[in-house]
C-alpha cells in the first residue's frame, strides 16, 4: 500500500514532542509511549497484535506511525513536531 502524502501527514500528526513529557522525545500524542519504545518492540520480534495487547492504548495507526516517524527520521528529513 502507498501512502499519499495526506495520509503520511495524518499518521505523523500522531507524534508529538512536549519538553514536559518524556524529556521531549518523540512519543504518540495522549501516551507516555516514545516512538523509540514501540520500534524496539517490533525490532524485538513483536507483533503488531503483541505490541497493542502490551500498550492497549495505542492503535494500529499509531504503531504505523511510529514506523513511519523512524523511516522519516533516519532519511535525515526535518520533521516539525507539534506540541501534544
Amino acid at each position: 500500500m502507498k501512502l499519499t502524502p495526506r495520509s503520511r501527514a495524518e499518521l505523523l500528526a500522531r507524534i508529538g514532542s512536549n519538553p514536559e513529557v518524556l524529556r521531549g522525545r518523540p512519543r504518540i500524542k495522549g501516551t507516555r509511549i516514545a516512538v523509540h519504545m514501540v520500534l524496539e518492540a517490533l525490532a524485538a520480534g513483536l507483533s503488531v497484535e503483541e505490541v497493542l495487547l502490551q500498550w492497549p492504548e495505542l492503535s494500529r495507526e499509531d504503531i504505523q506511525a511510529a514506523l513511519l516517524y523512524g523511516a522519516r527520521a533516519t532519511n535525515y528529513e526535518w520533521i516539525s513536531l507539534g506540541e501534544g
